[in-house]
């Protein structure tokens, strides 16, 4: 339970520290030609994003914050049923950063109707993105690290039976 409670404590930090940062963002670079922080490099420049990753679905704000309201209680559900031991501290970590960088953007999404991106990688171009993107995005290849090199398949047996248990529902429903 401690545990569980750390991680809270950490997806609280976390949405902190992204909204700290995009508060800066709108106050200080709103309006301006943004901050070369290496020149040609990396830039910090404004950008509000009506849509999803990289603009997709762009101009669809209540539809994604419907659909990350949802993801949102996925990633919370599916967080309680990852075993509650050290072999698995890592994916519950992950989750923790993935939880947040979900709920950073939704924030914005539910009171700005955009996200505030501000991190631009001028040398090659790259959309615009924001620390709660990077969250998600880093995420997701760690987990994918660890589900190539540290997990085995027997390690994600508590995954197929959430996905059989939601199937026997359904075929229940069904039935009757």
């Amino acid at each position: 339970m401690k545990q569980r409670i750390r991680h809270l404590i950490y997806v609280i930090l976390l949405v902190a520290i992204d909204q700290v940062t995009k508060s800066w963002a709108s106050t200080r670079l709103k309006g301006t030609d943004g901050i070369s922080i290496i020149p040609g490099v990396l830039k910090f420049q404004y950008h509000e994003n009506t849509g999803a990753v990289w603009g997709i679905l762009s101009g669809k704000t209540d539809f994604l914050t419907i659909l990350t309201i949802i993801l949102i209680v996925l990633l919370i559900f599916i967080y309680f049923k990852i075993p509650n031991s050290k072999r698995y501290l890592p994916i519950q970590i992950t989750w923790v950063f993935i939880l947040a960088g979900a709920i950073g953007n939704f924030i914005d999404r539910a009171s700005l109707k955009y996200v505030v991106d501000f991190i631009y990688i001028e040398l090659i171009d790259f959309p615009i993105f924001n620390i709660a993107d990077n969250y998600m995005t880093f995420s997701c290849v760690i987990l994918l690290i660890l589900g190539i090199f540290y997990y085995k398949e027997d390690d994600f047996v508590f995954l197929d039976n959430i996905i059989k248990k939601a199937k026997k529902e359904n075929d229940n429903d069904k039935s009757n």
